[in-house]
This record gives structure tokens, sequence and C-alpha cells, in this order.
């Protein structure tokens, strides 16, 4: 039997040794522009290169060895000044410090007497976010992803409107329906269908040309057009006796990156008294600074916001709060007083038990990462890396907006996200027909199965169906270790890869 105590030389060693697999392989190698961003191999193959069966006997040391550095030979390297795939890249070397740290202690983040630490480390930084957004009787609480945030907003804004449902259910509530723009996240939906109210119930709202909710589509005020439509928006519903309760408003959307108007869609929420949600889980990092969170004008008039930590900060994944403008609402409706744990007779404050208010139980400390690099870096540092993600990404853009071969998505972008078709040289100067576009919509696949096995380089494409749009490239500019010219290492292998397509 392999011993499990810390001061066992062996295991000494093994950890050792495990830490500087970590640090060299996964810290080193995977932020060098040296080295790939991916090794990749097909599900096949990677299944034969890893032993991942566990046995009725023990595992030596060596052989756990072997396999850990195998795991990150084959893993993903998000850190890596060429990773532009997903909303969340780089390495922090302190919140990395931080996340050892969550997990060498190994707390459950719901009472004081078993998290008194990170309870206090929590509360202050409620503290400093709330004031950040401007909400004054605030509350806030660490949630198990972005997704998670909008879940749990949507149930506190149904549980505001009909509190009965606590106890009865919704056997006897109305008709409810939310709103949300037709390029924002589907996570939405998904809560839809979680909490009961049913996928056609999440009504999609236009978007202008560069991808923002419009709040006269949302009122929708000429009646007589929509109802031969059949279109179905807040004034239409509320004069068929359906009950508009939410609005999910995005301030950085997952492809382009838009801000939706939150002065004009809270005007249309306070006339209907409905809550309006932020899904600020991208942009929310715009209000470190003081350049950029103008994009968040009108965030105070918010009922609730989700800010993902671990997008535009560099958080480990994952990071993600959900700020809401009540301060008593999150404990009234999830609060059950469970016997075992949160006794009211204890020999300390117990409004520093938190867990009540949640609808976990068990929950994980995601605080000590953030609040370690944020003490490292000051507010100084965490503003100087959202403007430099912004400094990176306007550059590509103008970059890309002379380089022939590449055309923008939009003339401008709100966010960080660059969006663009790249047009070989076999595509360009010809009629931009319907089966011109479908061919260049073959293009981002093909291209990107190269980027990918040359390993060099890792951006995401998609299409977008609510502009009609076909396969085009996103490269989303995150990372602080990234320079510009990184941004001009995106155009170059592009082309490389890309001019015999």
């Amino acid at each position: 039997m392999a011993s499990q105590s810390f001061g066992d030389p062996k295991v000494e060693s093994f950890l050792d040794t495990v830490y500087n697999l970590i640090k060299d392989d996964a810290l080193k190698k995977g932020t060098s522009r040296n080295e790939p961003v991916i090794e990749f191999k097909q599900p096949n193959e990677l299944q034969a290169l890893i032993n991942f069966e566990i046995k009725s006997t023990p595992s030596d040391h060596q052989e756990l060895l072997a396999e850990i550095k195998k795991i990150l030979k084959y893993s993903i390297k998000s850190g890596h000044p060429h990773f532009h795939n997903m909303l969340y890249a780089g390495l922090d070397p302190y919140s990395q410090a931080g996340s050892w740290v969550t997990d060498a202690v190994n707390n459950n983040i719901h009472t004081y007497e078993v998290c008194p630490v990170f309870i206090l480390m929590e509360k202050y930084i409620f503290q400093k976010l709330l004031a950040m957004v401007g909400f004054d009787t605030g509350d806030g609480l660490f949630c198990p992803g972005g997704s998670a945030s909008n879940c749990l907003a949507l149930h506190l804004a149904r549980f505001k409107r009909c509190p009965q449902i606590k106890k009865e259910g919704q056997y006897n509530l109305p008709r409810l329906r939310c709103y949300i723009s037709e390029d924002g996240h589907y996570s939405l939906k998904k809560a839809g269908s979680y909490l009961g109210f049913g996928e056609n119930n999440i009504v999609p709202v236009k978007t202008d040309d560069i991808g923002r909710m419009c709040a006269q589509e949302l009122e929708k005020k000429n009646t007589d057009v929509y109802f031969k439509k059949k279109q179905q928006h807040i004034l239409f519903h509320f004069l068929k006796s359906f009950v508009p309760l939410f609005v999910m408003a995005t301030s950085g959307s997952t492809v382009l990156g838009s801000f939706d108007p939150l002065p004009e869609l809270r005007e249309v929420c306070k006339r209907y008294k409905v809550w309006l949600h932020c899904d600020a889980c991208l942009g929310a990092g715009t209000l470190l600074s003081k350049k950029y969170k103008y994009l968040l004008n009108g965030v105070e008039n918010c009922n609730s916001l989700s800010w993902n930590f671990h997008k535009m900060s560099g958080v480990p994944m994952q990071c993600s709060v959900l700020l809401i403008n009540d301060k008593e609402l999150m404990q009234e409706a999830n609060s059950c007083s469970a016997d075992y744990l949160f006794q009211p007779d204890k020999h300390y404050d117990t409004t520093f038990d938190t867990g009540d208010k949640t609808v976990q139980c068990g929950r994980k400390v995601d605080v000590m990462k953030l609040w370690t690099m944020w003490k490292a870096l000051g507010d100084d540092g965490m503003e100087a890396r959202i403007d430099k993600a912004f400094d990176n990404s306007r550059y590509l853009l103008k970059k890309l907006n002379v380089t022939p071969g590449f055309r923008l998505v939009l003339p401008e972008f709100q966010c960080t996200n660059i969006c663009f078709w790249y047009i070989p040289a076999s595509l360009r100067g010809l009629t931009e027909s319907p089966d011109w576009w479908k061919e260049l919509h073959k293009v981002a696949p093909k291209l990107k199965a190269r980027m990918v096995s040359a390993g060099t380089m890792m951006i995401g494409y998609q299409p977008l169906s609510s502009k009609g749009l076909v396969n085009f490239f996103r490269v989303v500019v995150h990372n602080p270790a990234c320079d510009h010219s990184d941004m001009d290492f995106v155009i170059s292998e592009m082309e490389r890869l890309g001019r015999d397509l």
C-alpha cells in the first residue's frame, strides 16, 4: 500500500517531482513561444498513449509520474501566447499560488467555523466588487461558472416576483417569460429548461448591426404588426396576460463581444417591472479600467450581474461571481436552516455562515486565487491587464484591415474579440455569389485543422446564424503575456497555413 503520509520521504520526493513537472512542462514550456500550443492526437490515439486504467493493486510512483508527464504533454497549453481559442487565456503566477493554497487547506466555504479565513476574504472582495458596480445594498456569491451565475439570477428573479414558489411550487404561477439577445449566451435557455420555465418561454430579441440587443425590439410598440407575425416581445406578452419576468442583457457577447445598451433596456424593464440581469461574464473586466468602463454605463441600475474573472482578468478556471443589488434576497430565497450546519447558538456571530444563502451545500473556495493575484498586482496592475488586452486587439484590428486576404466581420468591435474571414488566394477577386460564400464557409474548418496539426496556434471559428454569416475566425485577446508580435504571428501563420487552400 502506497504511503499517504506527507512526512514520508518517498511522498515528499513524489510531490517535489510533480511540482517540477508542473513548473517545467506546464508553466515554463507551456507559456513559451518556442513550444507548441498543442500536440494533437485523435481520441483513439490518445487513449492508447495514456494508461487510464485503475487496477485493484496500487500503482507505484514511477508509473504515476510517467502518466502525469504524458497528461501535461498532451493537454492544451491555454497560457501560451498563441492560444486565442476561448474566452479564457493566460497563466498568472500569483493566482496559481492561490489555487495551490486553496487545494492544500481544502476548506469548504459554507460556515465560519470550518472556513474562517476565506469567509472573511470573500466578504472583503464582495464589498470591493459591489462598490465598483454601484450596488449600494448588494450581496455576492462565487458560483461554479458563469452559466450557474445566470441560472441563479433567474431563480432569484422568480422568487422576488413570486415568493410563494418556495413553499407551493410552480402550480399556481402565471406564465412567465424571459428575454435575451439573439446573440446572447445559451445558458439562459438551459436555465429555462432546468428551472421549469420551458425553452419556449425564453424569447430571443433582435440585435443591431454590431450585435447589441435593440431596446425597441424588446418592447415593440407596434403590436398590430407583431400580432400578425406572431412575434413575442414584452408588450405583446403583457397584453396577452403573460408575465414578463426577466431580461438578460449581455455585456461582452460570446462571439462578437458586443455590449447591450443597459440604460435603454432598464427603461423598458422599469415600465413592466422586469428584472434586468447583466451577463457580463466577459465584459465586466472593463470595470477595472478607467478607459473602458464606459462600456458598462448604467450597470448600477441592473438587478444583478455575472462576472467571470477567469476570462478577461486571467484567473485560473473557474472564478465566477454573481452580484445582486439586494442584500437579503439570496438568504430569503435559498435558506433551509439545516440543523447540523447552521445552529443559531454557536460561539461566534453566525451571520458569517454564508452557506445557507446558496443552492449548494459544499462549495469550493474560488476567492483565494483572485485575491492573491489582485493583492500582488494592485488595482493599477489589474487595470493595466485590461488596457493591454484592448491595445493588442486594436493593433490586430488595424493589421487585419490592411492585409490582403483578411476581411473583418464588423468594421469595429466593442470588446477584445476580433472576428474575420481568411480568404485564400483561390477565392480572391471572384464574384461573391452564394456558391462563393459556400466555399468560404469551408475554409475555416480546413485551416483550423492545419493549425491544430501544426500545433503552432489555436483560434476558434463559428458561423453566426442570427446574422446569416458563414464560418469566420474569432481571435480572443486576453493573455497578458501577448504583445504586438503575437498579433503579427496570427496573420503570418494563417497566411502560411492557408495560402494553398
